[in-house]
């Protein structure tokens, strides 16, 4: 096991840590928090004793982890990876990794003087549903003819913006809103599925923050268009849908796919997939054997999703508009 360093205290370290903790791939050794009390908290609920940090340089500084897992607002992901690389950690940050194409190219510059590995927690893209859809993609390649993604959840925290406030998630302090939230999921899909697009468009349901609540994009290849509809302002029970002429694969939403079926000379035939009660599990085993292994060619891959969907979701927030602070 790799001894792991986090910062971010919600629930969705807490999930990474309980999947790091099942793979048997990376054990919890260090906690930074801007508080103390936060930090002894997260430990304790992890079920383990880990030095704890209220200081960056402190957290970073520390010899007793070598992988560092970032899940702070947005906007914050830039300023630790930087600090990552400059004392040799390893860093696995969640998405989107980065708010804009500068910032993600100063990374890479960086990454190029470096042997840390560098790795955007997209952990839909390690599922085995996600990639028996790609399977059956790159098997009927020549038959794809489009795209329906979906990917829409209410957010409580939409409610304290109908109350006056901003919170982190839709404030543009924090490059944050729908696309990057909920969006970047379904841009994951359309990368790693169909290629580069050679167009992209984005109409956006903007809110009281300034923010993208929700959204339409269309994302435009040689042959096919994929639309994307994804929010946190409503819930959508819409299935997504990838056409293969008279064919069709379908699947639950564009996030989380926990059912697939196929639609092929109207018979019905359900996918047989693996769903792991902790969707991170297949993600950490992933980051661990490309590191075990020094698998760089893997880890050039992922590394090359990243940037291409860095790209079009700055050239979606350019169509459409939206300017963050750290722009």
């Amino acid at each position: 096991m790799r001894n792991l360093g986090i910062i971010g205290t919600n629930w969705i370290t807490q999930q990474f840590v309980a999947a790091a903790k099942e793979s048997e791939t990376f054990k919890l050794t260090h906690v930074y928090s801007r508080t103390e009390e936060k930090a002894n908290e997260f430990a304790k609920e992890a079920g383990t004793v880990a030095n704890i940090s209220t200081d960056v340089e402190e957290f970073f500084s520390s010899d007793d982890f070598d992988t560092v897992y970032i899940a702070s607002p947005n906007s914050l992901h830039f300023e630790y990876t930087k600090k990552a690389i400059q004392h040799g950690k390893n860093i696995i940050v969640e998405k989107p990794s980065f708010s804009n194409r500068k910032e993600f190219a100063e990374i890479e510059k960086m990454l190029q003087d470096s042997d840390v590995y560098f790795f955007e927690a997209a952990r839909h893209i390690h599922e085995d549903s996600f990639n028996k859809i790609k399977e059956y993609i790159d098997q009927h390649r020549q038959e794809l003819s489009g795209a329906s993604l979906d990917y829409m959840k209410y957010s409580s925290r939409y409610d304290l913006v109908l109350d006056g406030q901003e919170p982190n998630i839709f404030s543009l302090k924090f490059s944050a809103g729908a696309l990057y939230d909920l969006g970047v999921y379904t841009i994951y899909d359309a990368i790693v599925w169909f290629g580069t697009p050679e167009e992209v468009h984005y109409q956006p349901e903007i809110i009281a923050t300034g923010a993208d609540g929700s959204g339409v994009a269309t994302l435009k290849y040689e042959k096919f268009d994929v639309n994307i509809i994804f929010g946190k302002t409503k819930n959508s029970y819409i299935k997504s849908e990838i056409y293969f002429g008279k064919n069709t694969l379908q699947f639950d939403n564009a996030g989380t796919i926990e059912e697939v079926t196929r639609y092929e000379d109207d018979k019905v035939i359900p996918v047989d997939i693996n769903v792991q009660d902790n969707p991170m599990v297949e993600e950490a085993k992933a980051f661990y054997d490309i590191m075990e292994n020094n698998d760089r060619d893997k880890f050039k891959e992922l590394f090359g999703y990243a940037k291409e969907v860095n790209e079009v979701l700055n050239k979606l927030r350019e169509d459409a508009g939206i300017i963050f602070a750290a722009d």
